[in-house]
């Protein structure tokens, strides 16, 4: 029986010619990576357990993200636990304030992530890099002690589900409306423990940052992980940044999937997510003219450079409406710089946008943009659960970086075609 392309990864990473969907495996660890809210759990538990060295410090990432700069007491702690672990160990790839960036966007950036690695972190989202071929997954903080710790991690082997794509982006559509199309076709438990398995000629007109976006995302349905096929683009993107030999993977052509959903990219529309799951989509035109308070454009599912172009073109020689706080943060320094070469921040500042420093922030209701009841925000993030961004009865519309934009300028959810 053939193997899906994140079987082939696993079977390499437990020593085996093959693997089946449901086998428990022993699996070596190419990176595990931490933040400064799961980090510190995984200190306690690391210390706990009575480890006293980290299996190798290269192989170990921890990223201050999601609540710096610190925004309290509390957190300046954590931050202080992980800092001082980092230090005590010689982490390499320790990143603080100042080189910080949102962790599943400095990841890649810094050359961390490469096609056919196993990369585990105590962060859901980590399922982000299967848009460079590699096996990527959210893990607990426990395992990742055990795995800071040993280097190993016990993973159960996933079935796959096939998602071809065909066509091309049309105008004012991104990698988002193809993550929200898929989540609102499949539902949010559609993949569960599954691999979403991006497959079609569709595939090479997407960006790398259009893959990222949607692998981000492959959580949201269920998934265990979403995975790319490298193919130009994907070399090109690691090319000056990873220097270390990697391995590219290939489904096989009797590959067995649990099914397979077609998407025709040329039909795509501008997609959000309604309150407060993001299965509840519906193209934007259906819920233009709602109300809003607040626009976030950032995060690590829409914080990269191509997303600041989207939202700069639109909003561009206009003005954020009165009645809106549009809050503007690039995922990492360097995106932030580029943006500033390009003029984008400038953009974004004359239309009357808040410009951040990189931090997760908002996005999971943190700082830099936490909602007050009754308040509606059309953001860029990722999840829009009861809470997330603020009070319990406050709302959040998952969006495209262009309907975003469109959005603040207009004072209501807006269609960025119109």
């Amino acid at each position: 029986m053939g193997m899906t392309m994140t079987q082939k990864i696993l079977a390499k990473a437990a020593g085996l010619s093959s693997v089946q969907p449901g086998q428990l495996i022993e699996a070596r660890l190419n990176l595990v990576l931490g933040n400064d809210i799961t980090t510190p759990v995984a200190i306690t538990e690391f210390e706990k357990a009575g480890f006293t060295q980290v299996f190798d410090k290269d192989r170990i990432a921890i990223v201050l993200d999601h609540y710096t700069p610190c925004k309290d007491i509390k957190s300046a702690q954590l931050c202080k636990q992980a800092r001082e672990f980092a230090h005590k160990h010689s982490i390499t790839h320790f990143y603080d304030v100042g080189q910080v960036g949102v962790e599943h966007a400095l990841i890649p950036e810094k050359g961390l992530a490469a096609p056919g690695e196993v990369i585990v972190g105590a962060d859901s989202h980590t399922c982000t890099y299967g848009a460079l071929g590699a096996f990527s997954t959210g893990i607990g903080s426990t395992d990742m002690a055990a795995g800071m710790a040993t280097g190993l991690l016990w993973l159960k082997v996933p079935s796959a589900i096939k998602v071809t794509l065909k066509g091309k982006l049309q105008p004012c559509v991104s990698g988002k409306d193809v993550i929200l199309h898929l989540i609102g076709e499949i539902g949010v438990d559609g993949a569960l423990y599954q691999s979403l398995e991006f497959a079609g000629e569709g595939v090479s007109s997407l960006s790398m940052d259009d893959r990222f976006t949607i692998s981000n995302m492959a959580i949201e349905a269920g998934g265990k992980n979403g995975i790319f096929p490298v193919d130009e683009k994907t070399m090109e993107y690691i090319n000056g940044r990873v220097g270390r030999p990697c391995e590219a993977f290939e489904a096989d052509p009797d590959a067995v999937y649990t099914r397979e959903v077609v998407i025709d990219l040329d039909k795509l529309e501008p997609t959000v997510s309604m309150p407060h799951l993001p299965e509840n989509t519906k193209v934007v035109s259906e819920v233009a003219g709602l109300h809003i308070d607040q626009v976030v454009i950032g995060s690590c599912t829409n914080g990269r450079i191509q997303d600041l172009r989207e939202a700069a073109a639109i909003l561009k020689g206009k003005k954020v409406a009165e009645n809106v706080r549009c809050i503007v943060i690039p995922a990492t320094q360097e995106i932030t710089l580029q943006a500033m070469k390009e003029g984008l921040l400038e953009i974004f500042i004359a239309s009357g946008c808040a410009v951040s420093a990189p931090t997760c922030g908002p996005c999971l209701g943190g700082h830099m943009g936490v909602m007050a009841e009754g308040e509606r925000c059309v953001s860029t993030t990722n999840r829009n659960f009861v809470g997330r961004m603020g009070h319990v009865q406050s709302e959040v519309i998952l969006a495209s970086p262009a309907v975003a934009a469109a959005s603040a300028v207009a004072g209501c959810v807006a269609d960025p075609r119109i």
